[in-house]
């Protein structure tokens, strides 16, 4: 199949974020019709969405902003991206809740294996942080309770979690063909190995108490990686705070990898909160600057860990680790599971 590579992300220092526009694509002298755009969202346009109701209830349809479809569907974080950079390739959003991110990862890479594209902008994005927003995730019951102390209230592995917190923001990484980077001449930052999406179909927001779904998903991601098991020395955890969610992916993983010792294991969420629909595009960012950098960032906030967390869970200060090969878990309200892999560029 060949190798599929990540030439530049948001955390990169010399290309971050807002430095991808139409100069940077007109620059590399990209074939547009061959590069495409698959960044997701969980949540969608909800700001507008909020506003667009008062605006109803308050003034009538009428002040309803013409924006007021156009930037609640979904599909358009993908759609305005590309017609900013005049991308012409394929070009959708995925949104499958919490996991949208890595299914945006697996889908662009599948389109350059098959050889649909030769580039694909992938990720998630999400600004789910307002009132409608922040209440609606109260009344599942999902959020810490910790208002007091906000800066320790996400803890993953803590035995005194109690939910998670809400982030948002973007993670977006440019996927390519090893041989398109190359002919390109740009830096590859790391190696997408593979990756896989399924469904526990068991509940809207519980996970499987059998881990069955996330632990088939592990697998079949290392399947498609080419790599095994024994291989895997870093995983970048979902991990949200959660009673029952962070328990049972342990638990799954648990299962797939049966020596834990040279594991390292660490939460993204435990310091930037749950960033919903982007959480596994930040997530793949920071697995990827481990990577790169041979640095874990810590699972901050772990003061009574749970004693059934086997794993090194890189408490609370950063570690120095060789990342042989990476994973990194996003799970989704709905049953929905993705792993992707990634490992450094060895040429």
């Amino acid at each position: 199949m060949g190798a599929w590579e990540l030439d530049w992300g948001t955390m990169d220092e010399s290309f971050p974020l807002l430095q991808i526009d139409s100069e940077i694509v007109h620059m590399f002298s990209i074939d547009k019709e061959r590069a495409g755009v698959l960044v997701g969202t969980g949540m969608g346009g909800l700001t507008v969405f909020s506003d667009g109701v008062q605006s109803l209830i308050e003034k009538g349809h009428r002040k309803i902003t013409p924006f007021f479809i156009p930037y609640a569907i979904t599909n358009m974080g993908s759609a305005l991206l590309a017609i900013e950079m005049g991308l012409m390739g394929p070009n959708y959003s995925i949104s499958t809740a919490c996991a949208t991110s890595n299914y945006c990862f697996y889908a662009a890479a599948n389109h350059i294996r098959r050889g649909e594209a030769d580039l694909m902008i992938a990720g998630g994005t999400e600004a789910a942080i307002i009132p409608i927003g922040l209440g609606g995730f109260v009344a599942c019951r999902a959020l810490s309770q910790r208002n007091d102390e906000p800066q320790t209230a996400s803890r993953p592995w803590d035995k005194d979690r109690d939910g998670f917190v809400m982030g948002e923001g973007a993670g977006v990484l440019v996927m390519e063909s090893l041989e398109h980077a190359m002919k390109r001449g740009v830096p590859i930052i790391a190696e997408y190995l593979g990756g896989a999406v399924n469904c526990d179909a068991y509940h809207m927001t519980d996970p499987r108490a059998d881990g069955l779904g996330v632990s088939s998903c592990i697998e079949r991601s290392l399947e498609d990686a080419g790599v095994s098991p024994e291989e895997v020395n870093y995983i970048n955890a979902h991990a949200t705070s959660t009673l029952a969610g962070d328990l049972a992916e342990i638990n799954a993983i648990r299962k797939v990898f049966k020596n834990t010792k040279d594991i390292k294991i660490n939460a993204t969420k435990s310091m930037i909160g749950h960033c919903l629909g982007a959480a596994g595009g930040l997530e793949a960012i920071a697995t990827i600057k481990g990577i790169t950098t041979g640095w874990l960032h810590p699972s901050i906030n772990q003061f009574n860990p749970e004693p059934s967390v086997e794993f090194d869970t890189v408490a609370n200060k950063k570690q120095q680790h060789e990342v042989n090969v990476a994973i990194s878990n996003s799970f989704g309200f709905g049953g929905h599971n993705s792993v992707v892999a990634f490992s450094a560029f060895k040429p």
